[in-house]
């Protein structure tokens, strides 16, 4: 008997004629991320398999398929010569492990192996009824665990008892590029996972208040990227300097839009960064009604200054949901650090709650937008994980 990783996928089957555009970039993500595992990698029909590798390095291949969007489910399964012997050594083998109630699920894909399907589970279920009875009892209805044989043309069966969901999704690059903007928050990298997990591509940029953040903040956010970075097959953080920018509102502008005034730099200088780069949208993750900057009209005024897509794909989220997926992808412990990002400092005593656009433009008149944003492009650190 050996070991093998079936991988399956679900969602890529609805996309008819376009199928294989799907099938080829899952499979090239799969190959990328277990590059340096000793492994074989196996495509077979409307699945993968991973066989030969080191049984040392199972989790490590678990971990990494687990963060891999397109894939629906995996399982551990023994491989066998196609004969009912062979079969029920291996389903004994996994069933010594188990207690409860069962039921065997036969897929004969090899028509001349004999017995059929339904009496190969027959036979086997009362064979493995009659070895372990005192500790598993059948249900058809609702077994607490299957046995599932999986009889292959090519004279190979499998074997197994366990299916593992994954990310489900579409695979990462299928759905183009964005540019997420990332803070040291909970929202932000929640927001890059699910984005990566519908396959789009995803760069960073995070905006930088030196002295008024320190080196602790801008590490945070860093380990916050690779850990998206981790379901986005690598990943591009893009940090800008945005001391100067917070400085001249804090200096010209009414206080009461400092927040309203942050937002509208950063979208122009992410919109403009995303041209750059190649992206075609620009991720937030912004909830509606969760802090001020997020009202309708505070959305509104920060949208209305650039022409590209804004995603928000946490914009329905109670912040309950959020920390649930942050805790999840191990990005929450984190993002709780207490270190301060550049939306902490010179934060008004009553931020604009539902700004006046009209009121926004007058005040941001004072400013010389076009040589800030400037002076922001020639400070701009490049991270590549």
């Amino acid at each position: 008997m050996e070991n093998a990783i079936i991988i399956r996928y679900c969602e890529i089957h609805l996309k008819g004629k376009n199928r294989g555009f799907f099938e080829k970039l899952l499979k090239e993500n799969i190959k990328r991320s277990l590059k340096g595992i000793k492994c074989d990698f196996i495509p077979m029909h409307s699945r993968y398999l991973i066989e030969n590798f080191d049984d040392s390095d199972y989790d490590l291949i678990v971990e990494k398929l687990h963060k891999i969007a397109g894939i629906h489910t995996i399982s551990k399964a023994l491989v066998v010569d196609s004969t009912f012997e062979n079969i029920f050594e291996a389903a004994k083998t996994l069933v010594a492990e188990k207690e409860g109630t069962f039921k065997v699920i036969t897929n004969r894909a090899d028509k001349t192996f004999s017995p059929n399907s339904m009496e190969t589970s027959r036979l086997l279920g009362g064979k493995l009824l009659e070895l372990f009875g005192k500790k598993i009892s059948v249900d058809v209805n609702e077994p607490s665990f299957c046995v599932y044989v999986d009889i292959r043309e090519d004279g190979k069966s499998f074997v197994y008892t366990d299916v593992e969901h994954c990310l489900s999704g579409m695979p990462v690059g299928s759905a183009g590029k964005g540019l997420l903007l990332i803070s040291g928050g909970i929202d932000s990298p929640v927001a890059g996972y699910m984005t990566a997990k519908r396959g789009m591509k995803l760069d960073c940029i995070h905006f930088h208040s030196f002295p008024y953040t320190g080196e602790a903040a801008k590490e945070k956010v860093i380990e916050l990227t690779k850990k998206v970075g981790e379901y986005n097959g690598g990943i591009n953080l893009y940090v800008v300097s945005f001391t100067h920018i917070q400085e001249a509102i804090h200096k010209h502008c009414p206080e009461e839009f400092m927040i309203t005034l942050m937002r509208r730099f950063m979208m122009r200088i992410a919109e403009r960064l995303a041209i750059q780069q190649g992206d075609q949208a620009i991720i937030t993750g912004e909830s509606l009604g969760q802090v001020a900057s997020q009202t309708i009209e505070s959305i509104t005024s920060s949208n209305s200054v650039v022409t590209m897509p804004v995603l928000r794909p946490l914009i329905a989220f109670d912040k309950i949901d959020i920390i649930e997926i942050a805790r999840k992808i191990d990005t929450y412990e984190t993002s709780i650090l207490p270190y301060e990002d550049c939306c902490t400092v010179f934060l008004p005593k009553f931020p604009a709650i539902k700004p006046n656009l009209e009121r926004v433009k007058k005040a941001e008149s004072k400013l010389d937008v076009e040589g800030l944003i400037e002076e922001a492009f020639k400070n701009v650190e490049k991270y590549v994980f």
